[in-house]
């Protein structure tokens, strides 16, 4: 119990290919051209004020609702499926809205591409298998990282080309399809057999 580095590569990991903000550079340049600059440490503050909220207070809003941590769960494997499919077929079935608004740090970009509903889902099942500190650690190390990628955008995509951003989502996109079977095996198990 309490802190455990390996939980909290673990949770880094599965995190950051579920937010895949490298992936999301193509996405960030867009934004970035039809709504003018954004803001970095907006963007993150309000992303990590969603994460951390959802991580804690996600649980009770679905007992509230009469929602299994399990079923959720395995709800929740689905939807890292769908994600993993989308990064590793390059099918878009999630489309984020990139209107040219004010708030485009907060929306499109905080919510829903950084703290979406894979993030929030994540989170949750994330909340099965690790203790929260942990998640807590994960989530923080990968705000920073968001951070510097945000800030980073430009030269990043130089870096790397489109070839390179292309093979980083193929590469997260098998390692969250082996995530999301996991947890649907475990979980869904657990639902059937209680």
């Amino acid at each position: 119990m309490g802190l455990d580095i390996v939980e909290i590569g673990k949770a880094f990991l599965v995190l950051f290919a579920v937010i895949d903000i490298v992936g999301s550079v193509p996405v960030i340049i867009k934004v970035k051209q039809t709504a003018g600059d954004i803001q970095p440490l907006k963007t993150t503050l309000v992303a990590l004020g969603i994460m951390v909220g959802f991580l804690f207070g996600g649980e009770l809003i679905l007992s509230a609702l009469g929602v299994n941590i399990k079923a959720f769960a395995v709800a929740g494997s689905l939807i890292i499926f769908a994600i993993a499919a989308e990064m590793i077929f390059g099918v878009n079935l999630f489309r984020p809205n990139t209107s040219g608004s004010k708030t485009a740090s907060v929306v499109p970009l905080a919510f829903p591409l950084i703290a979406g509903a894979g993030t929030m889902t994540t989170l949750v099942s994330l909340r099965v298998e690790y203790e929260a500190i942990n998640i807590v650690i994960a989530i923080i190390l990968n705000v920073i990282l968001v951070y510097v990628v945000l800030r980073l955008t430009k030269k990043i995509e130089q870096l790397l080309g489109v070839g390179g951003i292309e093979i980083l989502k193929k590469v997260f996109g098998i390692i969250l399809l082996a995530i999301a079977v996991k947890l649907f095996a475990d979980n869904a198990r657990a639902l059937f057999t209680a």
